[in-house]
């Protein structure tokens, strides 16, 4: 090789050595994938579950998992199970959340489908309440994280549907009262009746709004699921802009088979551009499976958000 061309060549390896180092990388078992951008930090708060990326983070350990999250981006994590977790844990995932800089979605307080629900009369729930939102309260002021999801229950057909609405709005407010001076907020999460979780008394966005207008406390919000809601409704970005002030959360999962966006119907660009426009600043929880099995999997997730994430 003459000494110019050489010079030439050399030049040119150094460089492209240079932009594969600064490329975002993510390390798997069979080596490097790379992935567009993949540590930019995204326009908004999606949040991944402790565990979806298990195999590019190649670790179980949820420190290891929050710290693989904040570096790809990601400003936000969510744990349904989060109270079920050993206090110990509790508190090293609180420690290593505000650390990093995220945000955590809300975890699950309570979501039993069977007979105890919020449809009952306030004398015969009162005491499950209480020591339910006792719950609540030590995870709360134990992590931090004060934003706890709660599915009022089953509808009951032996009382009147009016009256299961004013029992539910008594039985939050008395909830609200309690865990309110706490600066929790409870979000209740309707749930499609078609598919996934037939006769439950919430189902449908204008039900939540009218229950959060009622009980009229900044501690009981909606999380509203795109996912369940496509399955009861549709009509997606219009129901969250008129209940846009009662909204605290968001879940995402595409439909038909609730994976990543971009695997089903859901036009997600659309309603993450809203969401952007509205100056959103709350978490969306990645609240689905992935399409694909392992690693391409986990990656195929990261790259779908790539690519809805608003320009």
């Amino acid at each position: 090789m003459k000494s110019r061309s050489r010079r030439s060549f050399l030049r040119g390896t150094a460089a492209t050595g240079a932009a594969l180092l600064s490329a975002p990388v993510i390390l798997t078992g069979r080596g490097r994938e790379y992935i567009p951008d993949a540590d930019r930090p995204f326009k908004l708060a999606y949040a991944p579950s402790l565990g979806m990326f298990r195999e590019l983070c190649g670790s179980d350990a949820p420190l290891d998992n929050i710290q693989f999250i904040a570096d790809k981006g990601f400003r936000a994590l969510f744990d349904n199970g989060f109270p079920g977790r050993p206090e110990k844990e509790q508190e090293q995932i609180a420690d290593k959340v505000q650390k990093t800089g995220l945000l955590m979605g809300p975890w699950v307080l309570h979501a039993d489908f069977g007979n105890t629900s919020f449809v009952l009369p306030h004398r015969e729930v009162r005491d499950f309440l209480t020591a339910k939102m006792k719950e609540g309260i030590e995870v709360a002021r134990r992590s931090g994280f004060r934003m706890a999801l709660v599915v009022p229950g089953r509808y009951d057909y032996r009382i009147h549907p009016d009256i299961q609405l004013a029992n539910v709005i008594e039985n939050l407010k008395y909830c609200a009262d309690l865990v309110g001076p706490e600066g929790m907020t409870l979000v209740l999460e309707p749930l499609n009746t078609l598919r996934d979780h037939p006769g439950l008394w919430l189902t449908k966005m204008p039900q939540a709004y009218q229950v959060c207008k009622a009980v009229n406390s900044p501690a009981v919000k909606i999380v509203d699921d795109i996912y369940h809601q496509q399955i009861s409704e549709g009509n997606l970005i219009p129901n969250i802009e008129t209940c846009w002030d009662e909204i605290a959360a968001f879940h995402v999962g595409d439909n038909p088979g609730r994976n990543e966006p971009t695997t089903g119907e859901i036009n997600y660009k659309n309603i993450f551009s809203y969401l952007l426009s509205r100056d959103y600043k709350g978490v969306i929880c990645m609240e689905h499976g992935r399409s694909i099995k392992g690693v391409e999997g986990a990656r195929r997730v990261i790259e779908a958000y790539r690519e809805c994430d608003p320009v």
